[in-house]
């Protein structure tokens, strides 16, 4: 298996090291715009072919698939050639920046044939499999009501670096410079969370979003810090169930955490992905009327990175496709529709 990396930033380092290691596939070529960036990504995995235009790469057409690392704005320029040239594409979250942007990507690529899948990373989470098979088996019963929360804290100290002097953070604070804000960032990983557990997708939302003062006028430098910082929004499924989703970067005390509490009429799930540690917890018969809660035991899964190369070869289904990322791809717009509106509650199509 031949594959051909786009995109050479920080994130196409994690996707370059975990495809190296799966046996019969070959890093084969990358591409970049920056010609030193290229090099010096290309050196580090010993990528013989490297290329300054994807044009110069399909020309090329020596390679099988590809893994999509590219700004979010550039999913959709760059993965369109490839489903047209008949490549498996791998494309980071989220799709597409726009619901029919990423709709004609998903459309495009079942009529090609080609396995698709968005890199949604904490489908990688023990936790999360483990309960959405509970739940899938009635283990809870009939799904009620959820609560989930994606907490970051950036923002409020430099664990992971000075957000108000270093580019990788303040673009994500700029509309102009292509962020959709924590919303956009991190939003589509906790709406797939939850309802992935679930079981069910949204039919109806409410959105509000929030943008804090953070520095004097709003702007530092070339950055005007418009995109949103917080977000909390109000969900009914096609299951019957209600529930609230919400992300903020100014969770103080959390770097990095994702929480669910999901409630059926005959037990809950506790789903912990906090501190890089996935964790599982239960209330089910009989501890309902003592309310006690106990972990449950979960095993390894799969990387994104494995389960691609397998769908390829045919021993594995190709999920989260990209029909996935254009689902939540239309919630993150009616999120948004929302609270332009005043947080009006919207019917999701």
């Amino acid at each position: 298996m031949r594959l051909l990396v786009i995109g050479t930033g920080g994130m196409a380092a994690h996707h370059a090291a975990n495809f190296a290691k799966i046996p019969g596939v070959t890093l084969a070529g990358g591409v970049d715009t920056r010609p030193e960036q290229l090099a010096s990504f290309c050196d580090q995995f010993g990528i013989e072919h490297r290329f300054t235009s994807l044009d110069q790469a399909l020309e090329w057409g020596e390679f099988d698939a590809v893994t999509n690392v590219t700004p979010d704005a550039a999913h959709y320029v760059t993965t369109m050639p490839v489903i047209a040239a008949g490549k498996h594409v791998l494309c980071e979250k989220p799709l597409s920046t726009t619901y029919p942007r990423a709709l004609e990507m998903a459309e495009a690529a079942q009529v090609a044939g080609v396995v698709n899948m968005v890199n949604l990373s904490y489908r990688n989470v023990p936790a999360l499999q483990k309960a959405a098979a509970m739940v899938a088996a009635g283990d809870i019963g009939t799904v009620r009501h959820f609560e989930a929360s994606y907490l970051q804290s950036w923002l409020t100290q430099p664990a992971w670096g000075e957000w108000s002097t270093e580019a990788q953070w303040l673009w994500r604070l700029s509309t102009a410079h292509g962020s959709k804000g924590v919303l956009g960032d991190v939003g589509i990983h906790i709406i797939d969370y939850a309802t992935f557990i679930a079981g069910s997708d949204p039919v109806e939302l409410s959105c509000r979003l929030k943008t804090f003062d953070k520095a004097p006028g709003g702007k530092i430098g070339d950055y005007t810090l418009d995109a949103n910082d917080s977000f909390a929004m109000h969900l009914s499924l096609a299951n019957g169930a209600v529930g609230t989703i919400s992300a903020t970067r100014f969770a103080s005390g959390h770097h990095n955490d994702l929480r669910l509490r999901i409630y059926g009429d005959k037990g809950g799930l506790e789903v912990l992905f906090e501190k890089n540690e996935s964790r599982l917890n239960a209330c089910l018969s009989p501890d309902l009327l003592t309310a006690a809660w106990q972990p449950v035991e979960t095993d390894p899964v799969p990387l994104v990175y494995d389960r691609f190369i397998a769908a390829i070869r045919g021993t594995g289904p190709a999920e989260p496709d990209f029909a996935r990322g254009a689902a939540l791809q239309q919630v993150l717009d009616l999120a948004e529709d929302s609270a332009n509106a005043g947080s009006v509650s919207l019917a999701v199509a």
